[in-house]
Parts: structure tokens; C-alpha cells; sequence
């Protein structure tokens, strides 16, 4: 692997020993904790102070929920990953999550091994999601698409840019529920390529996360391709 700066990661919880313990986990793997926060109004102040790479965050905070936490980071500084770790399984917390801007969702059942995996994924953008609940998200991006989207600089009509043939494979990719990695496969390309070409599209259709993508490419039926 080549010499690159360690995740930096933020902890919420509000619960002391848990916060602690993941922090600590995470850091024994060799990830940059670079802050913790027990509630909702303490997140988004160090966050914005400690500009981590993954937000690692639970849904259930005092003072502020988590799903306005994440709405509010990721609409401050939309490079930013969420990675939800909820006690919750309910269908409606994580079309929430989603909604609100998380990249991922995975249960506190979850290893250490699968936190970290998921930690590491979600950092480079890769939706990541405790078994069953990926196929639920993909159908709710599908419910979405079919709703009027909001008006937005997307260029949709007679001045849409153009992309790439490879950048309108990409899209469809993503638009079918693959991640970074499966789309490497498919198109042997790097992962980083898959990235580059994700960032592009994403600038070139002035959207901000994966969501808005994935929404973007079942308007147009490009998942049905």
C-alpha cells in the first residue's frame, strides 16, 4: 500500500463507555480519531472545527437528533462521509439517514472488523450497509426518482453538459447499486479512476453526494439499462 495521511474520523454517541470504546478501536487500527461528541450541537460545532474525513454517528443524540446533524455537516462540507452506527434497524431510520446525507448505514451489532471495513469504505465513498437493508435504499432511491425533483442547477434540458461514454457507464453502474470497487471490476479500471470519474460527474452535473446521483441517473432510466 502506498504512504498516504490516516482517516480522520469523528466519534458521536452519547453514550461515554461506547464513544469511547469505538474511538479506541478506530485508533488501534491505525485511524486518526480527531474528535468525540456525546450530542447533537457538540457534533456539528467540533465538527466543523476538527474537518474529519468520516463521521462515524448515532442517530439517537440529545439536544439535536443525528439525522439534523448529518443534514447539517454534509450540507456545510459535502465531501464529507457519514457512516450512521445505530442501534436501530427500522426501515424508516435508514431511509432517513439516507435522505439526510449518510453514505452508510450499519448496525452496533456489528464486529470491530466490520466497523473498520465500513469506516475504511465509506472514507472513499462507497455506500456501505448492514445485509438487507442496501436493497431497501436502492428502492427508495427508485421511489424518489419517480417523485418531481427539486428545482436545481442540474442543467437538465437544452443546456445539460455532456459526459463522457465512460462517465455515463460509471453513472449507470452506480445507479444499479454497484460500489466502487464491483464498477472497478466490471470496467477494469482502479478504483481510483471509478472515483475520479464519480467526482467529475458529480461536478459537471452540479450535485452534491451519491444520493443526488443515484436520483439523477433513475430519472433518466439509465438504471434500466
Amino acid at each position: 500500500m502506498s504512504e498516504q495521511a490516516p482517516i480522520r474520523v469523528m466519534v458521536v454517541d452519547d453514550h461515554p463507555m461506547w464513544r469511547d470504546a469505538v474511538a479506541r478501536d478506530l485508533a488501534e487500527s491505525g485511524l486518526d480519531v480527531v474528535a468525540t461528541a456525546g450530542d447533537g450541537e457538540q457534533a456539528v460545532r467540533r465538527a466543523k472545527a476538527a474537518a474529519p474525513d468520516v463521521l462515524v454517528l448515532d442517530l439517537n443524540l440529545p439536544v439535536k437528533p443525528g439525522v439534523q446533524v448529518c443534514k447539517e455537516l454534509v450540507g456545510h462540507n459535502p465531501a464529507l462521509r457519514v457512516l450512521v452506527l445505530s442501534a436501530s434497524g427500522e426501515h424508516a431510520d435508514v431511509l432517513e439517514a439516507v435522505k439526510s446525507g449518510a453514505t452508510g448505514y450499519l448496525l452496533k451489532s456489528a464486529s470491530t472488523g466490520e466497523l473498520l471495513d465500513a469506516v475504511r469504505r465509506t472514507a472513499v465513498g462507497d455506500p456501505v450497509f448492514t445485509p438487507g437493508l442496501a436493497g431497501l435504499v436502492l428502492g427508495e432511491y427508485r421511489r424518489l426518482a419517480s417523485e418531481p425533483a427539486p428545482a436545481a442547477g442540474t442543467g437538465d434540458d437544452e443546456g445539460a453538459p455532456r459526459l463522457t461514454d465512460r462517465e455515463t457507464e460509471v453513472l449507470r453502474l452506480v445507479a444499479k447499486g454497484l460500489s466502487y470497487k464491483q464498477i472497478a471490476e466490471r470496467l477494469v479500471i482502479s478504483h481510483r479512476t471509478v472515483q475520479n470519474h464519480v467526482q467529475n460527474t458529480l461536478g459537471k452535473l452540479q450535485l452534491h453526494n451519491r444520493v443526488e446521483l443515484v436520483r439523477y441517473a433513475i430519472e433518466r432510466g439509465l438504471d434500466d439499462e
